[in-house]
C-alpha cells in the first residue's frame, strides 16, 4: 500500500511540474501570430489592459504568484511581445511621482495584495517575485490618495521566513 501511495504522489508531482512548464520565457505562440492563437494555447488572461495602439493581456502564474507574463497585442490583434514582468528591471521602469495605478497595471499587472497605511495615507500594492531568479522577495508600490506612485520598496518575502519568531536580522525579540 505504501509503495502504491508513493507512486501516486510521484505521478501527481510530475504532472504539477509539467503544468508549471507551460509558461516559460518563450511565448506559447510565435510573435506575430493572432491573439486567438495565443488564447487558445495560453487560456484566458487574468486581466486585459487597454493601450493607445492595442492592449495587454495579463497572465498571473508561478508558485506563490511570483510570475506575471504580459502579452502585448497590436491594434490588428497580433502578438508583439511576451514578457515576465515581475523583475527588478521592469520595476525600475515605474516612474515615481508620475505614473498612476493604470500605468502600473499595464506595466506589472495586478498586485497580489492591497493594503492601506492610514498614518502616512498611502495605498500599497504588493508583488511577490524572485529577485535575480533566486530570492523570494516582495516589491511594494506606494500610491498617494490621488493614485500617483510615490515610492517603491522591496525586501524579503516574510512568508518564506523559516522562523518568524527569530526577529529582524536573526536576533531574538
Amino acid at each position: 500500500m505504501k509503495k502504491y501511495l508513493l507512486s501516486i504522489y510521484y505521478c501527481v508531482a510530475v504532472l504539477l511540474l509539467a503544468g508549471c512548464t507551460v509558461f516559460g520565457k518563450q511565448p506559447p505562440v510565435s510573435l506575430g501570430e493572432p491573439e486567438a492563437n495565443l488564447m487558445a494555447r495560453a487560456g484566458s488572461p487574468t486581466a486585459r489592459y487597454p493601450l493607445a495602439d492595442g492592449h495587454v493581456l495579463e497572465y498571473r502564474r508561478g508558485p506563490w504568484g511570483q510570475e506575471t507574463y504580459m502579452a502585448r497585442i497590436s491594434a490588428d490583434g497580433r502578438l508583439l511581445s511576451w514578457e515576465q514582468v515581475l523583475t527588478m528591471q521592469k520595476f525600475a521602469t515605474i516612474k515615481i511621482d508620475r505614473d498612476g495605478k493604470a500605468d502600473v497595471l499595464r506595466t506589472i499587472g495586478a498586485p497580489s495584495e492591497i493594503t492601506y497605511l492610514t498614518l502616512v495615507r498611502r495605498e500599497v500594492w504588493s508583488y511577490p517575485y524572485k529577485e535575480s531568479g533566486v530570492w523570494n522577495s516582495l516589491m511594494h508600490v506606494y500610491f498617494d490618495d490621488s493614485g500617483i506612485v510615490r515610492k517603491l520598496e522591496n525586501g524579503p518575502d516574510p512568508k518564506f521566513d523559516p522562523d518568524p519568531e527569530r526577529g529582524l536580522f536573526g536576533r531574538i525579540r
